[in-house]
C-alpha cells in the first residue's frame, strides 16, 4: 500500500498503511495502552505488553490481519480486523479495531487505517465489517459515519470502566 502525503503542522509528512511485523508489537502496545489510559476506545482496563501484543499478532491467521500506519519511519496507528463469532454462520462478518497515537489523533491517521480495513475486508471476501463505540468518542462516531458505516442500535451499560456503566454504540458496514 504506497504512501499518501498527510498534511500536518510542520509541512507534510509521508504515511504509509502495511501488514504489521513483529517489530511493530513494541508500537502496537505502546499505542494501544494510549487508548486504555484515554479511556475513549475500550472497555479494556489492563495495560498489554509487547510480547503479550507479539503473541496475540502472531497468533492471527491470514483473515485477521493487523496493519500499521507508518509516519516518516515510526507507527502512528494500527487497525486489525478481528473474528466476530466462532460460528460458521458468520464467517463473512469481521470486527474492526483501530487505534492511533495520541499526537497523530485528528491528523487523518485514523481515517487511512480505516479505509485500509475496508479495502482488506473486501479483497478476503467479507460481506460486513461490524464495530463498537463509545458513543462520547465524537471523533471516532464522525470518522465511521464519513466512510459509511452506520448505527445499529446501543448496548445500554455494556460495561463498567472506572465505578461507571458504559453504553457502547454498535454500527455495521455492508461490503
Amino acid at each position: 500500500m504506497a504512501g499518501r502525503p498527510l498534511p500536518w503542522a510542520h509541512g507534510e509528512a509521508s504515511v504509509t498503511i502495511r501488514e504489521a511485523a513483529s517489530a511493530d508489537a513494541e508500537a502496537v502496545c505502546r499505542i494501544y495502552n494510549q487508548g486504555i489510559e484515554d479511556r475513549v476506545a475500550t472497555l479494556e482496563t489492563e495495560p498489554r505488553t509487547p510480547a503479550e501484543r507479539r503473541e496475540w499478532m502472531a497468533a492471527r491467521g491470514p483473515r485477521h490481519p493487523v496493519l500499521v500506519a507508518e509516519t516518516d519511519g515510526a507507527v502512528t496507528g494500527w487497525g486489525s480486523l478481528n473474528r466476530f463469532n466462532p460460528r460458521p454462520a458468520y464467517d463473512h462478518v469481521v470486527d474492526l479495531s483501530v487505534y492511533v497515537e495520541r499526537a497523530w489523533r485528528g491528523r487523518g491517521v485514523g481515517r487511512m487505517v480505516l479505509e485500509a480495513l475496508v479495502g482488506r475486508a473486501r479483497k478476503l471476501g467479507y460481506h460486513k465489517m461490524v464495530l463498537a463505540a463509545f458513543p462520547d468518542n465524537a471523533a471516532g462516531m464522525a470518522l465511521y459515519a464519513r466512510l459509511g458505516f452506520t448505527r445499529v442500535g446501543v448496548y445500554r451499560e455494556q460495561g463498567l470502566l472506572d465505578g461507571r456503566w458504559v453504553d457502547v454504540v454498535v454500527m455495521e458496514r455492508l461490503l
